[in-house]
Parts: structure tokens; sequence; C-alpha cells
């Protein structure tokens, strides 16, 4: 089917910043908190602002309570992302590229206050016809809910829609979703085989998100 619209991911797919969430996460657990578990990076990628600081309150043992949690971790985010924002190389090039020929989408796990810092700072708010947090969905990805939100708001059906993803539960999301997905594999977090292979299409470059991609093209 024809696609419609494109709906990015933020971290993984326009800034290098899974790192970043890590390590504030960790910083945090470090001030406030008990030891770091080894799966606790794994578990929180996809996961809602209020699904992964009531995480970090109940199994990592954050002092706070978890609205308190979300608020200092987004600090630390903030603060990092005002001194140097880690776009990817590419980013800013495929995003213009698309927007030509498509309405864009942002779908993401980041805060509200983070999705707007960022395209903000790298000169993109106006690329983009809808943004959605999962903290304005009832669930988190691997849910598919931030997904179909995207698509409500950019009014294009699910199945008409183009997702680029990077993480296992990014990569769930949309398919679950309906949409045709194309990979963009994170590097230092790689997806799960199973989850890679949800996708209609992988990239091994920003450079490669085209509309003469053929998983985009008519």
């Amino acid at each position: 089917m024809t696609v419609a619209a494109v709906v990015f991911d933020l971290d993984g797919v326009l800034v290098d910043s899974e790192r970043v969430w890590d390590d504030a996460r960790r910083e945090l657990v470090a001030e406030r908190g008990g030891p770091w578990t080894d799966d606790a990076t794994r578990a929180m990628m996809g996961m809602s602002s209020v699904e992964w600081s009531q995480y970090m309150h109940e199994e990592l043992g954050v002092d706070l309570e978890p609205r308190e949690i979300s608020a200092a971790v987004v600090e630390k985010l903030e603060q990092h992302y005002r001194c140097e924002l880690p776009l990817l190389v590419g980013a800013r090039e495929a995003v213009q590229a698309l927007a030509v020929r498509w309405p864009l989408g942002l779908a993401s796990s980041s805060n509200r206050e983070i999705i707007d810092l960022v395209l903000e700072l790298a000169g993109l708010t106006s690329e983009f016809a809808a943004t959605v947090s999962s903290e304005e969905v009832p669930r988190g990805k691997p849910a598919p809910d931030v997904y179909l939100e995207a698509a409500r708001r950019l009014d294009v059906p699910p199945d008409r829609s183009a997702a680029i993803e990077d993480s296992t539960n990014g990569l769930r999301s949309a398919a679950a979703a309906g949409m045709t997905v194309i990979a963009y594999p994170n590097k230092e977090f790689p997806p799960a085989e199973d989850a890679l292979r949800l996708a209609d299409a992988v990239i091994g470059s920003l450079d490669e998100l085209r509309p003469s991609l053929p998983a985009l093209a008519d």
C-alpha cells in the first residue's frame, strides 16, 4: 500500500542518546538509589517516562516519587543537550528530504520536554506535523500506542504510514501498529534478531533514508 506519511523515532534515529539517557539514570541511581542491575538498561529502553520512573523507584531503589525521578533525569538530559546535542550524522538531511514528499510524525519514548528541546536545537520543529511522547498514551513501546496516536494526529491510516526505528521495542511497536517498518539498527544496543526480522527494510546509514528507498517508494 502506498506510503502517505513517515513517522520517526527520536532516540537512536535522530539523536545518539541512548548512552546519555543511560548515564543520567545511572547517575541518579548512584545518588539516590540502590545498585544498578545488569538488565536495567535494556529493560527501560522503549518505556514511557511513567513506566521507567516507576521501574527506577521499585526495582532500582531510587528514594523519590516517580514524577520526581522523571523530572530529575529530564533535567540532567536538558543540561547535556544544551551543551552538546548528539545529533546523528545525516539526521537533519534525512528529515528534510522526506519532509518534501510526506507529512512527518515523531513517536518517541522521550518526555515531551526532551522531544521539543531536541527538535528546537536541531532546527527541525517545523518539519514535523505531529509529535507524540509515549507519556501521552496508555502504554509505551513495544505496545503500538505511540505509533497509532502519531498516525491519528497525522490523519493517515497506520497501514499507510512508515516508521523509522532502531531498537527491539521500537521495531515491535511499529510492527504492531501495522506500519511499514524501516530499521536503522542501534550499533551500541543492537535489536534482537526476531525484532529485526519484523522490518520491511534495513538501512546502515541515514543517507539511505530518502524518498527513493524501495520500502517508501510508490
